[in-house]
């Protein structure tokens, strides 16, 4: 095993950048552990991603629609053409407002993408909170290469919220060896107010 060490908070784009030693001139996988993808009974959201950057050679993003409330938290996406659920991406624009959303495909925390995409980090300038934003090198790595969205099948959860924390925690859970002592301590709690 290896890994290294993000030593100043510069973006994700800046943590994926210190990786690009490790990574050498292969595609790679980013996961972000505040979401939590699971897709019970079918292949891994990850499983999908790379299944479909092996059948197309380009960058793969793991999308996902969203309500027009939720628009401005997440990078969205404007597609080119689909097929099926995998969509060509002509831009991504980071937290727009959901007036000049592009979309309502919002980026989620699973990503394959091309080594090229350290060239592109190496050139990007900060943006948004100083930091080396990736969505600003995947922007750039698309006039250069294709980038898909691929709309995975299976359930996210933002674990990056209290909510989601715990819901996360109970569903993988209620899909664990435990899910019969799960399931009926659930039912013995007393729900009513």
């Amino acid at each position: 095993m290896a890994y290294v060490r993000q030593k100043e908070p510069l973006g994700l784009g800046h943590a994926i950048l210190m990786a690009k030693e490790l990574v050498g001139d292969e595609p790679f996988a980013v996961l972000l552990p505040d979401d939590v993808m699971v897709n019970p009974g079918g292949p891994a959201v990850l499983r999908q991603l790379i299944d479909a950057q092996n059948s197309h050679r380009g960058s793969v993003v793991a999308i996902t629609r969203v309500p027009p409330d939720q628009v401005s938290r997440y990078g969205i996406v404007r597609t080119t053409r689909g097929e099926g659920r995998l969509w060509e991406l002509a831009d991504v624009v980071e937290k727009p407002s959901a007036e000049a959303a592009p979309s309502d495909l919002a980026v989620l925390g699973r990503y394959i993408l091309s080594p090229r995409i350290f060239d592109k980090l190496e050139h990007t300038a900060r943006g948004a909170g100083g930091e080396i934003q990736l969505t600003d090198a995947i922007r750039a790595l698309i006039a250069d290469q294709p980038v898909y969205g691929y709309q995975f099948t299976g359930h996210r959860y933002d674990a990056g919220t209290r909510l989601g924390w715990l819901e996360a925690n109970v569903a993988l859970a209620l899909e664990s060896d435990m899910a019969d002592e799960v399931r009926a301590y659930l039912r013995s709690l007393d729900l009513r107010d």
